[in-house]
């Protein structure tokens, strides 16, 4: 039995995901643990990690190692993302977390993210073609699947916190700030010379913001479960009307929205730009949810080699 501990620290959020495999590979989730620390906030254009924000992110860090601690030989898979990935001051940062905590982080590439996004999806949901879309805190990974396959990918460098502090207030959004944060967007997509080929197919929305937008409308709708987004399919209608619906309200407004975290609420109408703008761009009428992402995509690669082993 092997545990695998996948930390996956991104620009928002850290989280860390422990899974049990046994000798023919099969998994079993067993615990799920996140937390809010808004590593990239006020990088600035220096693109340096602040202090407050690394106090933060090293906080969490310890909390995770006393749950991981308690487990007989851990294999921990740490990765780091756009937040450290742009960072200026990268190298001290990561010199501190293995001085103080004995945690290696891979910094990994934005392809590689999106390719661990796209295996956590195809393994998990039945998609045939469409357009991953996974909005972080500093970056998105678009991921274009045509029969199953991963065909074109880029990391383009807008996220849910940099739109938001770049361009937006933090409490009742104003129209021209609103334009200036859609116009930037619009011309990151028209680079993608590819986007095209993705013309009237289904979104696949992954990430904090996106599963936000599904779990305000599932409670909306009186979910039981509202949390439980994987799969959850919403129209293009539903996604406007909701981030039109946040945009009328102020920030404490936002903060009482059902299904919208109070964590959150200052960031989402960022977090939100990008799918609904992709989703106009391309016209495609539906988007569907995926709770899968990156963390799993490290499983099944995991999962993978042990079978490779066996046979």
């Amino acid at each position: 039995m092997e545990n695998l501990v996948v930390i996956d620290l991104g620009s928002n959020s850290v989280r860390m995901t422990i899974s049990e495999i046994d000798e023919a590979g099969t998994p079993n989730t067993v615990n799920q643990v996140k937390r809010y620390v808004r590593l990239s906030e006020n990088m600035g254009t220096e693109q340096v990690l602040q202090p407050e924000a690394i106090d933060r992110t090293l906080e969490a860090l310890r909390e995770f190692k006393k749950i991981y601690a308690e487990l007989d030989a851990p294999k921990i898979k740490a990765v780091a993302t756009a937040a450290v990935r742009q960072a200026s001051n990268q190298k001290q940062f990561l010199k501190l977390v293995k001085d103080e905590l004995d945690l290696t982080f891979d910094v990994i590439s934005g392809t590689t993210e999106a390719r661990y996004d796209y295996l956590g999806v195809v393994n998990t949901l039945p998609i045939i073609n469409g357009l991953l879309v996974d909005t972080g805190g500093a970056s998105s990974e678009l991921i274009l699947v045509q029969n199953r396959q991963m065909k074109h990918v880029v990391s383009i460098p807008l996220g849910s916190v940099t739109l938001s502090q770049a361009y937006l207030e933090s409490d009742k959004v104003q129209a021209d700030s609103l334009f200036s944060a859609m116009t930037f967007v619009n011309n990151v997509f028209n680079d993608v010379w590819w986007l095209n080929e993705a013309k009237n197919l289904p979104v696949i929305g992954l990430g904090g913001a996106n599963r936000t937008l599904a779990k305000i409308n599932r409670r909306n709708k009186n979910f039981l479960n509202f949390e439980d987004v994987h799969g959850y399919k919403l129209s293009a209608d539903d996604v406007y009307a909701t981030l039109t619906q946040l945009l009328g309200l102020n920030l404490a407004e936002r903060k009482k929205v059902p299904g919208l975290s109070k964590d959150r609420a200052d960031i989402i109408i960022g977090g939100l730009i990008p799918v609904a703008l992709l989703m106009r761009l391309l016209d495609s009428q539906q988007i569907t949810f995926s709770n899968a992402g990156l963390r799993d995509g490290i499983l099944f690669e995991r999962i993978e080699q042990i079978k490779s082993a066996i046979d």
